[in-house]
């Protein structure tokens, strides 16, 4: 796929795609839409379907050159590209503006209703798009592809040179089938109205049959010559309207019959689409946004697509039901029923009415879900939307939504009876727990948005077995009830947000994150709440681990990372990608000879170079996942200097240096962590040790950090109440190896090597060679009682107490 690489950004900051000269030649010969003019009628018939409210095809008559030449490539949309979405944002505004010049320049009074129909398409485009114009783009490649698949699959040869287009076709064809549908409704509504001018027709001669009996009646009471051959007359009149009558209604039952079936299909197709929408394609969504949880890109955009369609789904269903409700009254009116044909109109209206409510359930979803990971006490947002409450009038009298917390076997419960156990029972408090539905006419959107949630109290299950308060789960209820059409129909409505852990402290988070981040990535759809396998295949949870370290670092694993990581989660075990991990080996038992699981280890670094290491580690300068013997072996038959940097594995969240010295001997520094970089950057500290002179295999480390190094000043800068601040070094003092050799003759001595920082969790790790520990000392010139900082935990220390006063 070509990327937005391939957009060149022109004299006035816009960005075009350089189409190729193949591409030019081919689209001069004979564009797409002067193809798809010449296809058969039936296949011109399957163009005209796709293009409607959404798109009109007028627009694509008129603009046929230029939407080919700017729509007509193959970028595709990143969501998570700022560029690319100007891109599309630019193209869409230049859209409207050439669709608004188009209308201006129509003249021809013949043209008029053309003009009129390109300028309603930009007004709406404006309305709709000019927020999320990302919509409008799809719609418009998926159109393109449709017209080109209908030409090659009419021509029976590709189009050569033609770029490649969106591979789903999935929403082509949902418009596609909307369109059919408004057609077929439209036939519907019209043979509705016809058969209820017969019924009128019919009771009209009814009632002239009616009278003819009556005068016949009262004529035979006169038995005078002349009134016999008139009552003759009025009797063959009588039998000729009698058989009109029977004519009528043998074609009104006829009529009913087949209007019947018609409703039959109708319902059977719309039944269809709307599995297709909410079953798949407001699924994918849910699952995406789920997936979204652990890092993956996410077009949330889509919704307002989903939303469209649903709007549709709504609007057909309500007509179609109008329409057999009237066929009912009509019955009524006129009782005629064919013998031995059930009456069908009543199962229809409940097959309606159950899709209409299946649709209207479906589509109240939370569009922003809560944190997954809970802090009581602490403020949390979430917002809620309804797709069809514009369609259906909801907004006219606003809902209320209450947000409640249930466990996960009250989550159970409701999905099996569809309501809570006894009194409704939660399993917490949250403050601000209540909203009103707003409806925002330029986006047609009605939602509500909680911003000042908090939860005030949590009731926990008993605990089973090695279970912790990190492995419970929650989930927030949103509920709401409305009425559709004046009243006729009353809906109670609810949605499940994803599952939520509570914790109370901040050192439950990592083992929270873990059972969220397992849940996230292997949860099925339909599953019983909140069940995950218990073991799942290495290749998932790694493809699981890179998504997660992408999302917060900005580069993803590599497959070597991947292996590392493989064999820290088997113990050393690891023989096939395909290999279970269990839940257990994830975040439940700890590391081979450690007091933390697999999942501590890999969160701590993952913060860690979040947090402090992002730079370098998106540049590729930190290698990081590499076993400490392996970095040893890399850097034996190296230059004196030469260094690479490796997360440790015995301190969690620490980052470590092995470098050569020059004695060819292999060193590595206590590791550093958060703590460590609060006061001086990973950067400064590589700048500071002279010794470290190629980052592995041979880049000097100016080239890898310069710009990340703090800037030097040469002006000492004054802090409040007339103090100089010093500025701290990262120093490793000299080191004797076993043949008594002086390792760093040059850096500044201490007349001591420091013991490892008391402070640490775990100690400090050196090569099998001989170890250092990284200091900090003061820059030369400053005072020498500065020393003993060397000994404490720099963290700790309060610089305006030990500072000299400046007189």
């Amino acid at each position: 796929m070509q990327t937005i690489n391939h957009l060149a950004k022109t004299s006035d900051e816009q960005f075009t795609f350089r189409r190729s000269e193949t591409e030019r030649k081919i689209a001069a010969k004979m564009s797409l839409w002067a193809q798809a003019q010449q296809l058969p009628h039936e296949n011109i018939q399957q163009i005209r379907a796709i293009y409607g409210e959404h798109f009109p095809i007028e627009v694509r008559h008129f603009l046929a050159p230029w939407i080919e030449e700017k729509f007509w490539n193959d970028i595709e949309f990143m969501p998570d590209n700022p560029q690319h979405e100007q891109y599309v944002a630019n193209l869409i505004s230049s859209l409207i503006q050439e669709i608004e010049n188009k209308a201006a320049s129509v003249s021809d009074s013949e043209l008029f209703l053309n003009k009129f129909k390109l300028m309603e398409a930009a007004k709406a485009f404006k309305q709709r798009h000019s927020n999320n114009p990302i919509n409008l783009y799809n719609y418009i490649r998926q159109c393109l592809q449709t017209e080109m698949r209908l030409v090659k699959a009419a021509s029976g040869e590709g189009l050569a040179g033609m770029p490649h287009m969106l591979h789903n076709t999935m929403g082509t064809e949902i418009i596609q089938q909307i369109e059919m549908l408004r057609i077929r409704t439209t036939d519907t509504g019209e043979d509705l109205r016809k058969m209820e001018q017969e019924q009128e027709a019919f009771t009209i001669h009814y009632h002239d049959c009616t009278k003819l009996n009556a005068h016949i009646q009262q004529m035979q009471s006169q038995p005078t010559q002349q009134v016999q051959q008139a009552l003759q007359k009025t009797i063959r009149q009588k039998e000729n309207l009698e058989q009109v009558l029977n004519q009528k209604v043998a074609g009104l039952m006829q009529s009913r019959l087949a209007l019947g079936d018609k409703f039959k299909e109708t319902v059977q197709l719309l039944n269809k689409l709307q599995s297709q929408v909410l079953d798949e394609e407001l699924i994918r969504w849910k699952r995406e946004q789920q997936l979204a949880g652990n890092g993956a890109v996410f077009n949330n955009s889509y919704l307002d697509t989903i939303q469209e369609w649903c709007e549709s789904l709504a609007e057909l269903i309500w007509m179609n039901r109008q329409q057999i409700k009237e066929v009912e009254r009509l019955k009524q009116k006129l009782p005629l029923d064919a013998p031995g044909v059930n009456d069908f109109l009543p199962q229809l209206v409940v097959e309606i009415t159950q899709l209409l409510s299946t649709l209207v359930t479906s589509t109240f979803i939370i569009e922003k879900q809560p944190p997954q990971v809970m802090k009581t006490n602490t403020r949390f947002t979430a917002t809620v939307r309804l797709l069809v409450g514009g369609k259906l009038n909801v907004h006219m009298t606003p809902p209320q939504v209450k947000v409640t917390i249930i466990s996960e076997s009250q989550a159970n419960v409701l999905l099996k009876s569809d309501k809570l156990g006894k009194n409704g029972d939660t399993s917490g408090e949250i403050l601000n727990n209540t909203g009103t539905m707003e409806y925002q006419q330029a986006s047609r959107q009605l939602s509500v948005s909680f911003r000042n949630m908090q939860l005030k109290k949590i009731k926990r299950a008993e605990k089973k077995g090695t279970e912790s308060v990190m492995d419970e789960k929650f989930s927030l209820l949103f509920q709401s009830q409305f009425s559709v059409g004046g009243g006729e129909l009353m809906f109670h409505v609810w949605t499940l947000s994803l599952p939520v852990v509570v914790i109370v402290h901040g050192n439950q988070e990592p083992h929270a994150w873990a059972t969220v981040t397992w849940d996230n990535a292997f949860s099925e759809p339909g599953r019983v709440p909140f069940t995950v396998p218990d073991k799942v295949s290495w290749h998932k949870v790694a493809d699981t681990l890179s998504l997660k370290f992408r999302s917060a670092t900005g580069r993803p694993l590599s497959d070597e990372n991947l292996v590392f990581l493989a064999d820290k989660a088997f113990r050393g075990t690891f023989t096939d990608p395909n290999q279970p991990l269990s839940w257990a080996q994830f975040c439940k038992e700890p590391l081979s000879e450690r007091n933390f699981t697999f999942w501590e280890w890999f969160y701590a670094v993952m913060k860690l170079t979040r947090e402090h290491l992002r730079g370098p580690w998106v540049d590729g300068f930190i290698m990081g996942f590499v076993k400490k013997k392996y970095a040893e072996e890399l850097l034996q038959n190296r230059s004196t200097g030469t260094f690479l940097l490796r997360f440790s594995d015995s301190e969690l969240g620490g980052v470590t240096i092995a470098w050569v010295s020059d004695t060819t001997e292999v060193f590595m520094l206590q590791p550093f962590t958060s703590k460590d970089f609060a006061i001086r950057s990973l950067a400064d500290r590589v700048n500071d040790l002279k010794h470290l002179l190629y980052l592995y295999p041979d880049t000097a480390k100016d080239v890898a950090f310069n710009k990340y190094y703090t800037p030097f000043q040469d002006n000492q800068q004054q802090v409040p109440g007339g103090y100089v601040k010093p500025v701290l070094r990262t120093h490793v003092p000299e080191i004797y190896t076993a043949s008594g050799n002086v390792s760093y003759p040059n850096t500044p001595q201490h007349s001591y090597l420091q013991s490892p920082d008391p402070t640490r969790d775990t100690p400090s790790v050196a090569s099998s060679y001989g170890g250092s520990i990284a200091t900090t000392v003061p820059t030369p010139g400053y005072p020498e009682y500065l020393d003993p900082l060397d000994d404490c935990d720099m963290s700790m220390v309060d610089f305006n107490v030990i500072m000299p006063y400046r007189p």
